[in-house]
């Protein structure tokens, strides 16, 4: 049961997983909304640039059908006025295409933002295969696009009937008006009622868009597998990484365990807990820590200090607190200062004792530390 729940899409597409499906082109798109947009900015722009287009196609053909007997016996008549007429026409509709080539580029990237992939126009042979082909015509996804269009059909044309119905006295006014008149009524009552019947797919694209997202991200869901394996790819192997960090920590004791000998003294718990100081007034402005540990880490701290006649003072609340508060490298906490200052004494008297002699220095006991510092207070 772990396995085939393991195995099952179930958890959501990782960033890495979205970024590679859109480096390969595949990103969430709508035609629905494409299609409205391309049709809603046309029906706008024909509605702002009506009397501008009706005029002009006119002039077109008013020109086009206008010549004189002289044009007639010229052979190359008919070629440059067909030339002529097509670049005047060109001219005439080319803000009108710029827009709806801006409102093409435009309506995709509301959905999936701006991309250019070069794997999405390499063709895949794949999709020749015929029994792929009728895999998809039955598909799920084929049937949910039937079942769109046919209600986007049932919608538009309700919508269009209604429409055209509604302004059906209008349409039929035109006959008793003037051809200028005419035409130019004809062009702003098509506009409406290309904008009104476009405004009907707002409906098919508020369903259409959210689907959209939903499929697309559906599609690109992982087993919690994947997942494992996309951490360990992206991350590193928990087991190479685990193995790295022991590394590290046997660097980084072996390093402390070189300094134990030039430490000043080392207070120790005395079985529990050891710490290692050492303290140059010249270089330092208070005691430093160089190596600490607990235990079997503790007990080969002592026997470095041992074999490298280093002075081990048994103080236990002060090892304690000195072992939890005190970093690696770093100066010992300024509420210790006083209690390691009394140790500091002890171990200059005794350095002096063993080089000039005279009366053997008695090691502190019972030195104090401040309420809180040390592990076993329950106050803290």
């Amino acid at each position: 049961m772990a396995e085939d729940s393991d195995l099952e899409k179930t958890e959501p597409a990782s960033p890495r997983r979205l970024d590679e499906a859109r480096k390969k082109g595949n990103i969430p798109r709508s035609r629905e909304l494409n299609t409205f947009a391309i049709l809603i900015v046309a029906g706008a722009t024909l509605l702002m640039m009506g009397a501008q287009l009706t005029a002009g196609m006119t002039d077109l053909i008013r020109r086009g059908l206008t010549f004189d007997r002289a044009a007639l016996n010229s052979p190359d008549f008919m070629w440059n006025s067909l030339i002529h007429a097509t670049l005047d026409m060109l001219q005439l509709f080319l803000p009108f295409l710029l827009v709806l080539v801006i409102a093409a580029l435009a309506a995709p990237i509301l959905l999936g933002g701006w991309m250019m992939s070069a794997e999405a126009v390499q063709p895949d042979f794949g999709r020749l295969n015929p029994m792929k082909g009728i895999a998809r015509l039955f598909s799920v996804t084929s049937l949910g696009e039937l079942g769109k269009a046919i209600a986007k059909s049932l919608v538009v044309g309700g919508v269009g009937f209604a429409v055209i119905w509604n302004y059906q006295e209008e349409a039929f006014s035109l006959a008793s008006e003037s051809v200028d008149s005419g035409i130019y009524h004809l062009g702003s009552l098509l506009g409406w009622l290309f904008i009104l019947i476009t405004s009907a797919m707002i409906l098919i694209v508020a369903i259409d868009v959210p689907f959209q997202l939903w499929e697309y991200y559906r599609k690109l869901r992982m087993t919690k597998e994947e997942v494992r394996q996309e951490m360990k790819e992206s991350e590193g192997d928990p087991q190479i990484k685990g193995r790295i960090r022991a590394m590290q920590r046997e660097m980084a004791r072996r390093r402390m365990m070189a300094e134990v000998p030039k430490a000043d003294v080392i207070v120790t718990n005395p079985t529990h807990y050891a710490v290692a100081l050492r303290y140059n007034e010249k270089e330092m402005r208070a005691p430093r820590v160089i190596a600490k540990g607990s235990y079997l880490l503790a007990e080969r701290i002592r026997e470095l200090g041992v074999e490298h006649h280093v002075p081990i003072l048994s103080a236990p609340p002060l090892a304690r607190a000195l072992y939890k508060h005190a970093e690696l490298e770093q100066e010992i906490p300024a509420s210790l200062f006083s209690a390691v200052a009394e140790v500091l004494a002890y171990v200059y008297q005794l350095r002096s004792y063993n080089k000039q002699g005279g009366a053997m220095p008695q090691q502190p006991e019972n030195i104090p530390v401040p309420e809180g510092m040390d592990i076993l207070d329950t106050t803290e």
